[in-house]
C-alpha cells in the first residue's frame, strides 16, 4: 500500500491511496465471511453459499463497499503515521477512483487536522506587569474587617435602639384593612440602617425601646418585586422584642493573639497583614498581566480552526459543569428543563468561549515550536509534584505510578506553562 497527501488549506489535507490487489482481496474474503450467513441464495442452506456464487447471484461488486470497509481502519492509519498527520476530525469525502477483483484498489479522501498557525508579534508588546500599592488604608480596612469578624452581639436593655443595631422583631404588614401575603414575620433579625427592608423601614425603628409596638408606615417602590405592592401605601404594625448591639474587641495585643499564628504585637500584625495584601496584589497583577499577554499574542496570530476540535472543547466544558451540578445534587436535564433551554443553546452559549481556549492552545504551542521551548527534568518534576503534593505522596511515589504517557503529559504541561513564562519575561 502507498499513500500520498496534498495540502489543501492550513487545516485540511487530501490523501491518496493505492492498496494492492491482494490487499483487496484480503478484505473481500472477510467481508464475504462476515456476511454469508445473512445471505439466502436457492439451492444452498442459509450461509452455506460460496463466495463466488453469491457474486453472480447478485454482482461481482456485492461485497465491495465492506470489503473497503474491512481493510480501510488499517490502511488509513498507516497513512496518517507515515505523513505525521495530527488528524482532528474523521474522514470525509471518500472518492474511489479504482476498485475491482484482480485490481489495485484506488480511492481519495479529505480529512481536517491540526491547523497551522501563522504567529504574529509576540515579542515586544509593550506590556508591563502593574501592581496595586497598598497603602495604610488598606491595612487599616483589612483589621477593621478582622475586628468585625471577631465582634459579638451584646443584648441591652437600658435604651432604646439606634442605628447598627440588631433589633429582633415581629411584624405584620398591611395595605389598607387586608394583610398582604409576605409581609409578616416571628423572630426576625435586623440590623438598623443595613437597607435590608424597603426604603423608611429601618429609619422608623430607632428610638424604639425593647417590648414596644411601633407602626411604620412606608411606601413600596414603583419597582417592587411583586407587582401587587409596586408604589403603594403600607402600614407594619411591629413588636420589638430585643436590642443587640455589637461589641467589637480592641486593636490590641489580646486581639493580635487572638487572630494571628505569628504576630504578637500590633505593628508586627499590620506588617502581617500588609505582606499578605501586598502578596495578593501581586498575584492579581501576574494574572492580570498573563492573561494580557497571551490574548495579545492570540489576537496578533491568525489561525483557521476547524469545527471538530470547537465542537470537542466544548464537550469537554459541558462534561466539567455538569461534574459540578452533580456535586450540587443536580443533573444537566434538570437544569435545562429549570431554564427552559436546549442542548443545542447551551452549547452555543459556550461557543466563543471554547474557540478562543483552543486557538490559545494552539497559539501558544506554536510558540513553543518557533522558540524550541522545552521543559527539563527538574522542570518536569516540579510540575509531577504538585500533584503527588495534592495525593499526599513523595515525589519518588507518585512518580513510580505513571505511565509513559502520564509523564509526556506532564512533560507538556510544563513546557506550555514555560513557553507563557517566556512570553511574559519578553512583553515588554
Amino acid at each position: 500500500m502507498s499513500s500520498t497527501f496534498e495540502k489543501l488549506s492550513s487545516n485540511k489535507v487530501k490523501l491518496s491511496f493505492n492498496v494492492e490487489a491482494e490487499k483487496f482481496e484480503e478484505g473481500l474474503k472477510r467481508a464475504y465471511r462476515k456476511m454469508v450467513s445473512r445471505i439466502n441464495i436457492p439451492g444452498f442452506r442459509k450461509g452455506k453459499a460460496p463466495m463466488k456464487v453469491i457474486e453472480a447471484h447478485y454482482g461481482e461488486s456485492v461485497f465491495y463497499e465492506d470489503a473497503l470497509d474491512e481493510i480501510f481502519p488499517e490502511i488509513y492509519q498507516e497513512a496518517v503515521k507515515e505523513h505525521k498527520l495530527e488528524v482532528v476530525d474523521r474522514p470525509e469525502q471518500l472518492d474511489v477512483t479504482q476498485i475491482g477483483r484482480g485490481k489495485e484498489l484506488q480511492f481519495t479522501l479529505e480529512v481536517f487536522v491540526r491547523p497551522e498557525v501563522t504567529l504574529g508579534e509576540y515579542k515586544n508588546l509593550g506590556i508591563i506587569k502593574t501592581v496595586d500599592e497598598v497603602t495604610d488604608d488598606d491595612v487599616m480596612a483589612e483589621i477593621e474587617r478582622a475586628r468585625d469578624r471577631a465582634s459579638r452581639w451584646i443584648e441591652i436593655t437600658d435604651r432604646p435602639a439606634k442605628l447598627d443595631d440588631q433589633v429582633n422583631i415581629n411584624y405584620k404588614g398591611f395595605v389598607g384593612d387586608e394583610q398582604f401575603q409576605g409581609g409578616t414575620a416571628d423572630n426576625h433579625d435586623l440590623i438598623l440602617g443595613s437597607g435590608s427592608f424597603i426604603p423608611g423601614f429601618e429609619e422608623q425603628l430607632v428610638g424604639a425601646e425593647v417590648g414596644s409596638d411601633v407602626d411604620v408606615n412606608v411606601t413600596f417602590p414603583e419597582d417592587y418585586h411583586a407587582e401587587e405592592l409596586k408604589g403603594k401605601a403600607a402600614v407594619f404594625h411591629v413588636h420589638v422584642n430585643s436590642i443587640r448591639e455589637k461589641e467589637t474587641p480592641a486593636l490590641d495585643e489580646d486581639f493580635v493573639k487572638e487572630v494571628s499564628e505569628t504576630a504578637d504585637t500590633v505593628d508586627e500584625y499590620k506588617a502581617e497583614i500588609r505582606e499578605r495584601l501586598e502578596k495578593q496584589a501581586d498575584d492579581r497583577a501576574e494574572s492580570a498581566f498573563e492573561n494580557e499577554v497571551v490574548e495579545k499574542v492570540c489576537e496578533n496570530a491568525q489561525v483557521d480552526i476547524p469545527n471538530a476540535m470547537i465542537e470537542e472543547q466544548i464537550d469537554g466544558m459541558m462534561r466539567d459543569m455538569e461534574m459540578r451540578m452533580s456535586y450540587q445534587g443536580m443533573k444537566l436535564d434538570d437544569f435545562l428543563k429549570y431554564t427552559g433551554q436546549t442542548m443545542e443553546q447551551l452549547r452555543g452559549m459556550y461557543r466563543d468561549q471554547a474557540e478562543q481556549r483552543v486557538k490559545t492552545q494552539l497559539v501558544i504551542d506554536a510558540v513553543r515550536k518557533a522558540e524550541n521551548i522545552e521543559a527539563d527534568e527538574a522542570e518536569v518534576d516540579a510540575e509531577i509534584g504538585k500533584f503527588a503534593e495534592q495525593n499526599k505522596k513523595t515525589l519518588d511515589e507518585f512518580k513510580q505510578m505513571l505511565t509513559d504517557a502520564d509523564r509526556d503529559y506532564f512533560k507538556e504541561i510544563a513546557s506550555l506553562q514555560k513557553t507563557v513564562q517566556f512570553l511574559k519575561d519578553n512583553a515588554a
